[in-house]
């Protein structure tokens, strides 16, 4: 059997058999409902908990991890107990040691896998788009990571994660939405899905600040027919990725972020980083924000402007969302079938530790 690639986020769990070029196969919501007894309630009742195993991009419910990935692989994928294949985990930038053996403990132990790897998404993500070298900006649900990959290689010193993401640009456009609709009561889950229809950017600060008092009005009729009223609440969205103030952030936008870490980098490599800078993650799908990315690029302070790759023709559309899964299942092709990945002996042998050998 081929081997199973996993991308874990914190909204979305993507998996399926390595095929390189083609979108994952399964994409699912990371959040499980747990059922549990509730001792105050009368005897055999059972109530729901809402449980997260992933939280702003890190593992932090591990016997929820076990179970979600036991549904994925036994339920989704095909595995047969006592048959089970080869495994490749995305990672996010800064992803703790102990982490790292947790995973590959969990694997050989309790999935008994015959084969591990796990590579950082920055660098899988370039993967996708033909690039071993290129600045990755992942805008995933819980954290924005910025990296620097040189020949396929992390540059962690010059890296930055931002403690935002997603879910906070879903809050936000919540808090706005209320300001303006404040008779209505907003389900989170109808918050994202009107953010993911409405939310844009503008073309520049200047337009942003002209918007607020020229934005017309667009009524929008919610699942249970409370009708709402959207205005400049849609562009707000993706100016906070700009002006992180917004967010209540002292803090740069997300282009002098890049600029910023692709100069601690040494400087031969400034050009071939910065003009293959890629964008990932849902959120750099937003209409507009391509657009304004590339405009802030061409008038940052920089001497070489950052430049965005286009994917290649034969990938899918939604590249951006998938990009580190597709990436994995490229690198699945390799590191498999050339022995570079963690096997069951070695493990047995070294313990957990050995993924930091075989596996950077």
């Amino acid at each position: 059997m081929e081997a199973v690639v996993v991308d874990a986020g914190s909204k979305l769990l993507k998996a399926g058999i390595a095929a390189p070029d083609q979108s994952p196969p399964l994409v699912m919501p990371s959040k499980m409902k747990l059922e549990v007894e509730d001792q105050q309630l009368a005897d055999g009742a059972v109530v729901e908990e809402v449980v997260q195993p992933v939280v702003r991009g890190f593992v932090k419910d591990w016997d929820a991890m076990e179970d979600l990935l036991n549904y994925v692989l036994y339920r989704n994928i095909g595995w047969e107990i006592g048959d089970e294949g080869q495994i490749l985990f995305t990672e996010p930038l800064f992803t703790p040691k102990t982490l790292r053996e947790q995973l590959v403990q969990l694997m050989f132990e309790k999935f008994n896998v015959s084969g591990f790897y796990a590579s950082e998404q920055a660098v899988l993500s370039l993967y996708a788009v033909g690039r071993i070298s290129g600045c990755t900006v992942d805008i995933g649900h819980g954290k924005i990571d910025i990296a620097p990959v040189c020949e396929g290689a992390v540059q962690h010193v010059a890296s930055k994660r931002l403690e935002i993401g997603g879910v906070d640009l879903t809050n936000l456009f919540a808090r706005e939405l209320k300001k303006s609709n404040p008779s209505v009561n907003f389900d989170i889950s109808d918050v994202e899905r009107l953010k993911e229809q409405y939310a844009c950017c503008t073309e520049d600060q200047l337009a942003f600040e002209a918007i607020e008092s020229s934005c017309q009005p667009e009524r929008h009729t919610l699942p249970d027919g409370q009708v709402i009223t959207i205005e400049k609440e849609r562009y707000i969205v993706g100016e906070a990725l700009f002006q992180p103030n917004i967010l209540g952030l002292e803090d740069y936008g997300i282009v002098h972020q890049l600029v910023t870490s692709v100069s601690n980098v040494s400087s031969e490599y400034h050009r071939q980083l910065l003009e293959n800078t890629m964008l990932c993650g849902a959120t750099a799908s937003m209409t507009g924000f391509e657009d304004r990315f590339q405009r802030e690029a061409n008038l940052s302070a920089s001497a070489i402007c950052p430049s965005l790759v286009k994917p290649p023709e034969y990938m899918p559309e939604n590249l951006a969302r998938y990009s580190a899964w597709m990436g994995g299942a490229i690198l699945a092709k390799v590191v498999f079938p050339q022995n570079q990945h963690v096997t069951k002996g070695e493990y047995d042998e070294t313990g957990p530790s050995i993924v930091h050998k075989k596996c950077f």
